[in-house]
C-alpha cells in the first residue's frame, strides 16, 4: 500500500466503528462528522495528503526497502546524519502545518515504533520477549502507513512511593491470564492523545514493576479489538469558527481512558511481557528516548517560532515596540527560541552509530531542551497575555462583524497598523493559544510532556556526564578526585 492520503485515512478510521464514548454517549455513525473529532481528523487528512503532494513528496516520503514504494519518511531508521536531517525537516514540514499545536501528529508515534525496532535486539534471548514480533510489526506498519495513539500511564489511584495495587477489580491494566492465542488484559490505561482516532493502540510499560510484574508488557493492537473502549474527556473546542476559535476549531487532540475489558493480545502483537527489568531497561537503553525527543524539541522549536510570530504581530499592530518592557519580553521568546535550536543542531552534529547500527542523536542536548521547555512555554503564554494586556479580554464574534454593528467594530477596535477585523483575528489568536480551555490545555500538556519536570531534571543531572570537570577542578587544586 505505501504512504497513505487522506481520504485514505479518514475512510479507513470509519471502518473500524472503534468503542469511543464522550460525554456519557457511545458514539455512532461516522466519527469523521462527530463535531468533537472532525475539526481534528480533516487537520490529520490534511497532513496525509502532504505527504503525496507533488510538491513535498521526496520531502515526505522515502522507497521502501521491501516493496519499492514511497513509504512515509518518519518511519525510516536513520544509518547517516544526513537521515537524521531528512527526518527532522519532515518533521518541520508537518509541525509548521499547525505551527506546532498538534502534540500527536502522526510522525511522533511512528517514530517511537521507529525507535523500538531499532532496538529490538536488546530483547534478544530475555525470557517472554519477542523481537521477532517487533520487527515484524514494525514493517508492517510501515508499509500499511497505520497511524497510532499509545497509553503507558496507570490509574492515579495512590501515587505514593511504594503502592502495589490490591483489588478484586484490576484497575490499572494488567495481564490477568494467557491462552494458547495469546494474552488477556483487563484494566486501564490513561491519557491516550487521539484515543479511538487512529489505527492503533500501542502499549508499553515505563517504570519499576518489580512487584507489578503483570503490569510490564509492550504490545499494539487494533482500535477496535473486541473489549477496548475509549473514554474522552470534555471537548475544548469553543466552535466551528476559525475566526473565533482559530486553534480549537482545528487541533484539538481530545485525550481520552483507555478500558481493557478482558482483551485478547495475540502472541503475534505482544513484544515482550512479564518482565520487569526488561521494561524498566528498554526506555534507557534503546534509542527511544534520543529519537522521540528528536521529534518532540522539532515541534517545540516550530512551536516557539509561532509564538514568536503571534508576539511580535501583537506589538505590531498596537505599535508597543519602542518600549523597553516589550523589547525584553520579546528577546526571551527570541532566547529561548534560539537555545531550543543549538541545542537540537548539538544533537544531530553529536549523533553516532548506536550499537545497533543506526544513528542516534546525542541525548544530552535533548535532554536538555526537555528540561528547559516546561519552564519557558508557560512563561511564553504570560507574556503573550501580558503584551496583550487587556486587548485579549474584549473580543467580538465573526457574527458581531456580519452585523448591524460592523460599522462600531471597525472604527472602534481598529489598530495601529490593521483594520478591526484584522486586529481582532491577531488577539483570538492569542487569545485561544493562551487563555481558552483549549489554550490552557496546551500549557499543562507542554508542562508534562515527558513526565514530572522535576524528575526529569533529577535525571538530567544523575545521567550527565560530569566526571571531567570534577578531574579538572581537582588538578586545579592538586586534591584527590572522589571516586
Amino acid at each position: 500500500m505505501g504512504a497513505i492520503n487522506g481520504n485514505d485515512y479518514i475512510n479507513r478510521l470509519n471502518q473500524l466503528h472503534n468503542e469511543i464514548w464522550y460525554d456519557g454517549k457511545k458514539v455512532k455513525g461516522l466519527i469523521s462528522e462527530h463535531p468533537a473529532f472532525k475539526g481534528l481528523i480533516q487537520s490529520k487528512a490534511a497532513l496525509y495528503d502532504m505527504q503525496l503532494d507533488p510538491r513535498f513528496i521526496d520531502e515526505m516520503t522515502y522507497i521502501s526497502p521491501e516493496s519499492g514504494e514511497r513509504i512515509g519518511l518518519s518511519y525510516l531508521q536513520p544509518k547517516t546524519k544526513e537521515d537524521l536531517l531528512k527526518r527532522r525537516k519532515m518533521m518541520e514540514r508537518w509541525a509548521r502545518y499547525s505551527g506546532g499545536i498538534m502534540g500527536r501528529t502522526p510522525d511522533y508515534l511512528n517514530t517511537v515504533l521507529m525507535s523500538f525496532a531499532s532496538s529490538a535486539s536488546f530483547f534478544t534471548n530475555k525470557d517472554y520477549c519477542f523481537p521477532n514480533h517487533l520487527q515484524a510489526f514494525y514493517e508492517m506498519a510501515r508499509e500499511k502507513d497505520l497511524s497510532f495513539t499509545h497509553t503507558f500511564i496507570s490509574p492515579q489511584v495512590n501515587r505514593s512511593a511504594i503502592y502495589i495495587e490490591n483489588t478484586d477489580e484490576p484497575i490499572a491494566a494488567k495481564v490477568i491470564e494467557k491462552n494458547e492465542k495469546g494474552l488477556i488484559i483487563k484494566g486501564a490505561r490513561l491519557l491516550a492523545t487521539q484515543g479511538g482516532l487512529t489505527d492503533e493502540v500501542l502499549v508499553f510499560s515505563v517504570g519499576k514493576f518489580l512487584f507489578n510484574e503483570d503490569e510490564a508488557f509492550a504490545f499494539s493492537i487494533p482500535s477496535n479489538t473486541k473489549g477496548l473502549k475509549f473514554i474522552c474527556r470534555d471537548s475544548f473546542i469553543g466552535g466551528t469558527s476559525s475566526f473565533d476559535h482559530p486553534l480549537s476549531s482545528r487541533f484539538e487532540e481530545m485525550d481520552s481512558i483507555v478500558v481493557f475489558d478482558h482483551v485478547l493480545v495475540p502472541w503475534n502483537r505482544v513484544f515482550y511481557y512479564n518482565n520487569a527489568i526488561a521494561a524498566e531497561e528498554f526506555p534507557v537503553q534503546s534509542s527511544f528516548h534520543a529519537f522521540t525527543k528528536h521529534q518532540v524539541v522539532t515541534r517545540q522549536i516550530v512551536k516557539t517560532e509561532f509564538i514568536l510570530g503571534i508576539a511580535e504581530l501583537l506589538v505590531q499592530t498596537i505599535k508597543i515596540s519602542e518600549y523597553p518592557h516589550i523589547q525584553e519580553k520579546m528577546s526571551e521568546i527570541i532566547t529561548g527560541l534560539e537555545t531550543m535550536r543549538a541545542l537540537l543542531v548539538k544533537s544531530e552534529n553529536n549523533a553516532a552509530v548506536d550499537e545497533w547500527g543506526y544513528m542516534r542523536p546525542e541525548l544530552s542536548p535533548l535532554q536538555v531542551a526537555g528540561t528547559i521547555f516546561p519552564k519557558i512555554y508557560p512563561r511564553f503564554t504570560e507574556i503573550i497575555q501580558l503584551i496583550g494586556a487587556s486587548g485579549m479580554i474584549n473580543l467580538p464574534t465573526e457574527n458581531a462583524f456580519q452585523s448591524a454593528i460592523r460599522s462600531d467594530l471597525d472604527l472602534y477596535l481598529q489598530g495601529a497598523t490593521k483594520t478591526a477585523e484584522e486586529r481582532v483575528k491577531i488577539f483570538r489568536l492569542a487569545w485561544d493559544l493562551t487563555m481558552s480551555s483549549f489554550g490552557t490545555r496546551q500549557t499543562q500538556y507542554e508542562r508534562y510532556f515527558f513526565g514530572d519536570p522535576i524528575r526529569l531534571s533529577s535525571e538530567l543531572y544523575k545521567k550527565y556526564p560530569k566526571s571531567e570537570y570534577v578531574k579538572t577542578v581537582s588538578t586545579f587544586l592538586n586534591i584527590k578526585k572522589e571516586d
